[in-house]
């Protein structure tokens, strides 16, 4: 150990001795070469050091994150909403077209009309429409929409009419069945909200689920001939006739808008 501690003490001392002699060119020079050396460890260093700090200014926090989401979720959101109302729009102009279309192609004259309210109980069933005298209408028109028949006005005043709907047990319809020559008479039940009886058929008369049914248009009726009426659910034949169950081709619960019948074109 003592060995050791000599041999350091003397390479310390030659150090020494040797910086001494040298002058202050050679001392110079040795000093450069030594900068030399670590420079491009010291640039290194000061690159890796900047590339962090540039890496450090492009990295978000996490509040910075949270309220890129944020809004990117409320922009998704107005999005979806803006998709939405673009696609009932469109469905609402299909609509609008499809009536002004069945209106132009009709054969009657029609009056449109807004549906203001559903009054509905067991014993009875209307509608209130925004027509009135002051459009042409009076009572017993048919009122139609562009799926079939719904029933007619009965109380009218200028601006303002009650429609008694044929799913109503007092609203009786003549109608026939397409395909065959069985005519009856439809009317609303009060067993079955919502459907129709087609009574005085043939005890024989083979209907089938499905078949249609049209208004008959009788002498002196109200309602023309061939009108949409219903759809056969089914048929029994009774002691002095058949029947037959219908369901209504255009649904009351779900009227937004309909037709006053005024004439023929």
């Amino acid at each position: 150990m003592k060995k050791l501690q000599i041999v350091a003490l003397v390479l310390l001392v030659v150090i020494v001795v040797t910086l001494c002699v040298l002058g202050d060119r050679a001392l110079g020079s040795l000093q450069s070469g030594f900068l030399g050396f670590l420079s491009p460890i010291s640039r290194s260093g000061s690159a890796v050091k900047s590339s962090i700090g540039s890496l450090g200014k492009d990295l978000m926090t996490l509040d910075q994150l949270q309220a890129e989401y944020d809004r990117i979720q409320a922009e998704n959101r107005r999005l979806r909403a803006e998709n939405n109302g673009l696609r009932d729009l469109k469905a609402e102009n299909d609509h609008l077209r499809e009536t002004l279309g069945y209106r132009e192609r009709s054969s009657f004259r029609l009056v449109p009309a807004g549906v203001l309210s559903h009054d509905a109980s067991a014993w009875w069933s209307t509608i209130k429409i925004n027509r009135g005298s002051k459009d042409g209408i009076s009572s017993d028109m048919p009122v139609i929409t562009d799926k079939g028949l719904i029933g007619k006005t009965t109380s009218v005043s200028a601006d303002l009419s009650e429609v008694v709907l044929i799913t109503d047990e007092n609203c009786k319809v003549a109608a026939k069945v397409e395909g065959t020559k069985e005519q009856g008479i439809s009317a609303g039940s009060r067993d079955a909200a919502g459907e129709m009886r087609l009574t005085f058929l043939s005890k024989l008369a083979d209907l089938q689920p499905g078949q249609k049914v049209y208004t008959a248009g009788v002498s002196g009726g109200i309602f023309p001939s061939g009108i949409a009426l219903g759809t056969v659910k089914s048929f029994h034949a009774r002691e002095l006739d058949g029947e037959a169950i219908l369901e209504p081709t255009a649904d009351p619960g779900a009227l937004e808008e309909v037709f006053v019948v005024t004439g023929a074109k």
